[in-house]
């Protein structure tokens, strides 16, 4: 077992390990490690016994690193092939579900068939769960290995379809180049016309014949199954009305890069960005009841249109094509290369906007974001501001509890809230005189007592039936809030109808992300998005930095409003008594109707397991393992299709690297 560590300036690094040996003997091919920075990194290797010495080199990039960790540990063959198996099951899509003794069996069954070693085939098998950080180079790899359709299967799929309307593609541009393919889907129209502004936009719309229209900028490209994946979708969703799709960029040179995959419907995202771009399709009737592109907001139209659009669209409505079919040009002075190059479609975005949220949440304002074309919401605060009940489960450990107690209470500029600490049998005589003379010089605390065997989601289901709050805040024991407004911001979130769990945005000590949401099927269950990144990381595609809707967030911080919790039946206890209760909460509140949500606007840090500890015994692993298997078997379809999330990404990765 190779256990590293090393700290640099990026948030992740890739790193070769030779194990040299006899010239004579040749050398054994090197082992690629991926590492992610501020985290112990461990990785099983087997070796010749005849190798000489390790030797590790080439981490990515440029820059200062400390080697913090380094060592290397000899392990019995029984443990190495336990650990092995258990990775193959959280991290490998070929073993999900199965027990550790079903993988090597099935392993050593393959191996049988095919004349190798199973080991061989197990060691495989575990590489493909160190996939490489390289996102800047792995797209051109990854489209290398995609198999495009093919036109007489697409023919074929075509004559079965009873539904295949006229499609409308409005190009324009000054100059406008048909730089689009050739479409295998046959029933579309070109309406070309000379300019960009919303008067030239409408007169085109004015020509389209098309029940479907779509826009494609004068030098931008489809590719050539565009829209027949468009009508392809239509068919198991008849009644869409608006259509969009992933897309990358593409130089001058015809190099595809920055792909953009997308997740489905997410409104909050898109009050926050564009995330919909292209290629959009909408319904033309749509278009026309709305009035078409609106003067005023150049640089930003089609935002406006997206946002106007979808305040008359379900959400089955707005419908996602995971597959890249727009390609936009990048070149000198696009907005593709540099967002900034154009400042005014930032305006005009806040524009469209605000003008949205007047419409539709009367109240609620808007403000520029961090990045170019980005935008942040202020929600209103009810009158009366409600009470906010704060459950903090500790035991004992007084230095851990006493840092979050008094950060909570002297760094939170929201003052209509109480503090519960339910105490789970603390025994230290300091940690509990700490509680007592606090609760006794300070009214919005009380200290409640659970005598039971430690029980995550019991304990807090216990603090909700004390609560007196309307909103209920599960707070782990080593949370430290960064901004004062971190419950403002989480309270005006969460008083929204159509809101269920608020979470917020969490850091390690060292300042790397520990939490911005929660991505489904990473690890087999569920992993926290963008972990490791450092926190002035925009994050994939600005997400570090942006409000958006999420599958779940983590119960380390999170805001739900008390008719919600116990709508849903609260916390499993039961079945999830220490590891995934958050997630299957989430799951709950989401399948009851409500949108769950990260805030970036939240900060705080997160000393994550401090209290106890890690699962680094066979007890806690055997637990551990339990209740990944309860959620497999309860969420198993859901996990692998995480609709916040893209099939084309990582579910080995918390990095939104290709899959």
């Amino acid at each position: 077992m190779l256990e590293v560590e090393i700290s640099y300036g990026l948030p992740f690094a890739n790193l070769k390990l030779f194990l040299d040996a006899d010239p004579i003997l040749g050398q054994p091919p090197p082992i690629e490690l991926p590492l992610k920075n501020g985290c112990m990194t461990k990785r099983l290797i087997h070796s010749p016994k005849w190798f000489q010495r390790v030797r590790i080199e080439q981490i990515d990039g440029e820059g200062e690193f400390t080697v913090k960790h380094l060592r290397l540990v000899w392990l019995p063959p029984w443990f190495a092939y336990d650990r092995l198996a258990q990775r193959l099951v959280n991290m490998h899509h070929l073993y999900r579900g199965q027990s550790k003794r079903q993988v090597l069996t099935g392993i050593k069954q393959t191996a049988k068939t095919k004349g190798v070693h199973w080991r061989d085939l197990a060691l495989q098998h575990y590489d493909e769960t160190f996939q490489r950080h390289n996102p800047l180079t792995s797209y051109p790899q990854w489209l290398k290995k995609q198999t495009p359709l093919q036109l007489p299967q697409e023919l074929e799929a075509m004559s079965t379809w009873a539904h295949q309307p006229l499609v409308s593609i409005l190009l324009l541009g000054r100059n406008p180049e048909s730089t689009f393919q050739i479409q295998h889907y046959p029933h579309w129209e070109l309406c070309r016309v000379d300019g960009t502004s919303a008067t030239a936009v409408n007169a085109a719309l004015d020509l389209a014949q098309g029940e479907f229209v779509t826009f494609l900028d004068q030098d931008d490209c489809l590719t050539p199954d565009a829209l027949f994946q468009v009508v392809k979708a239509l068919q198991t969703q008849p009644d869409a009305g608006l259509l969009y799709s992933d897309e990358d960029k593409i130089n001058d040179a015809g190099d595809r890069f920055e792909p953009h995959f997308k997740p489905q419907w997410n409104p909050d995202l898109l009050l926050a960005q564009n995330y919909l771009s292209h290629l959009g399709v909408y319904r033309t009737s749509l278009v026309r009841e709305v009035g078409g592109f609106r003067a005023g907001l150049e640089g930003s139209q089609d935002h406006d249109l997206a946002l106007r659009i979808s305040r008359r669209l379900l959400p089955h409505q707005v419908v996602h094509i995971p597959h890249v079919l727009y390609h936009w040009r990048a070149t000198a002075g696009s907005t593709a290369l540099n967002a900034s190059e154009k400042t005014y479609t930032s305006q005009a975005g806040l524009k469209a906007v605000q003008d949205h949220l007047a419409h539709t949440h009367p109240g609620a304002t808007a403000s520029a974001g961090q990045g170019a074309n980005t935008y942040r919401i202020h929600w209103p605060l009810p009158q009366p501001a409600p009470l906010v009940s704060l459950l903090v489960p500790t035991r004992d450990k007084l230095e851990v509890l006493q840092p979050c107690v008094d950060a909570l209470l002297q760094r939170t500029s929201y003052d209509h809230f109480e503090l519960l600490i339910l105490d789970n049998q603390s025994t230290c005589s300091k940690t509990l005189q700490f509680m007592s003379d606090l609760a006794a010089r300070d009214q919005r605390v009380r200290v409640l007592r659970w005598n039971h065997a430690f029980n995550y989601s019991a304990i807090n289901n216990f603090g909700v039936t004390q609560a007196r709050g309307s909103i209920i805040g599960l707070v782990n024991n080593d949370i430290e809030p960064i901004n004062p407004d971190w419950l403002d911001e989480m309270v005006r979130q969460v008083c929204r109808p159509d809101i269920g769990c608020v979470g917020a945005k969490l850091y390690y000590p060292n300042d790397t992300i520990q939490h911005a949401g929660v991505v489904l099927g990473i690890g087999g269950v569920a992993g926290h998005s963008q972990k490791y990144f450092s926190r002035n990381a925009n994050g994939y595609f600005g997400r570090l930095h942006l409000a958006h809707n999420v599958s779940a967030v983590t119960a380390a911080c999170l805001l739900v409003r008390k008719a919600v919790f116990q709508e849903v039946g609260g916390l499993d206890e039961a079945n999830l008594k220490v590891s995934f209760n958050d997630v299957d909460f989430c799951l709950k509140v989401r399948e009851a109707g409500y949108r769950n949500l990260f805030t970036p606007y939240a900060e705080l840090y997160h000393h994550e397991s401090i209290s106890r500890g890690p699962n680094d015994t066979r007890a806690k692993r055997a637990v551990a393992d339990a209740e990944a298997r309860f959620m497999r078997q309860k969420w198993g379809k859901l996990l692998d299709n995480d609709p916040y999330y893209n099939p084309n990404l990582t579910l080995v990765f918390e990095d939104f690297s290709l899959r």
